[in-house]
C-alpha cells in the first residue's frame, strides 16, 4: 500500500479503527485491516464494487462502513489491480473532499 501510494503528495498515516488508514488531505481513501485491503469507493460505486470477486462490505464491529469495501488478498494480489483499487480511493475521497468544501462554502456566504 505505500509503494502504491508513495510518489503522491499529501498522503498520511493514521491508525484508526483498528487499521493502519490512508488519507488524501484529511480524508481517508485506503487502509489496511489484517491482510485484507480497505477502499472507499462512495455510495454511487458501492454496489459495483461489490460485484469485483473477493469484495465485501467493509464492517466495523457490527455496523457496515457506508461508503466503503473490504478487498480480501487474492483481490488485489496483482500490483495493476492494488494500483486500480488506490485509485478508486483517491478519486473517491477527493470528490467527496470537494464536495463538502462547496457545501461549507455555500452556508458561510451572507445572505
Amino acid at each position: 500500500m505505500r509503494r502504491a501510494l508513495g510518489h503522491r503528495r499529501g498522503i498520511t498515516e493514521k491508525k484508526m479503527m483498528g487499521a493502519l488508514c490512508f488519507m488524501t488531505s484529511g480524508t481517508m481513501c485506503c487502509g489496511v485491516t489484517g491482510a485484507a485491503l480497505m477502499v472507499r469507493v462512495g455510495a454511487d460505486g458501492f454496489e459495483r464494487a461489490l460485484s469485483k470477486p473477493h469484495v465485501r462490505p467493509l464492517k466495523i464491529g457490527r455496523r457496515a462502513a457506508r461508503g466503503f469495501v473490504r478487498i480480501d488478498p487474492p483481490g488485489y494480489r496483482t500490483a495493476a489491480a492494488l494500483g486500480t483499487w488506490v485509485e478508486q480511493g483517491l478519486t473517491t475521497a477527493n470528490m467527496l473532499r470537494r464536495q463538502t468544501t462547496k457545501r461549507s462554502a455555500a452556508r458561510r456566504r451572507p445572505r
